[in-house]
């Protein structure tokens, strides 16, 4: 007796990415756009852009009454960084894993954060924490495309 087995459909998810303007400034936009590829990802949408102060103050809202708060904006906000949605199965949680902790300290060598970021302050990228918060910041990155 032949038993055969179906690959559950899985339907595609999307993230939103951000290369943040340290990994841009250090020239690792390359190997992030690389390594989400090579992981079988898809990418549907890329803008280099610089990042307005309302938008930032939005998009990382969360964190109004934290004292890194301010930090947080500035940094965002003071170059160049490159928004992405990223597309595929268990998107969000796929790229969180290539991605690493958000301490570089504690992320695991061979995630982004584990072999490039220099300080939790400037981690190199932000990737959507789960699939309610990716869809909240494509839509206010990308209108319309979620």
């Amino acid at each position: 007796m032949t038993k055969r087995f179906r690959r559950s459909p899985v339907s595609a998810e999307r993230t939103l990415i951000l290369v943040k303007p340290d990994g841009v400034s250090r020239g690792l936009v390359g190997e992030v756009v690389g390594r989400i590829e090579r992981k079988g990802l898809k990418i549907v949408a890329l803008e280099l852009r610089t990042l307005e102060r309302s938008v930032a103050e939005t998009h990382y809202g969360e964190h109004a009454s934290k004292p890194f708060f301010g930090e947080l904006v500035e940094f965002i906000t003071s170059g160049p960084l490159v928004a992405l949605v990223v597309e595929g199965p268990r998107a969000v949680e796929a790229l969180r894993g290539l991605i690493g902790a958000t301490d570089p300290v504690k992320a695991a060598p061979g995630s982004l954060r584990g072999d490039f970021a220099l300080e939790i302050g400037q981690n190199l990228i932000h990737g959507s924490d789960s699939p309610e918060s990716a869809k909240r910041e494509i839509d206010l990155f990308f209108p319309g495309l979620s």
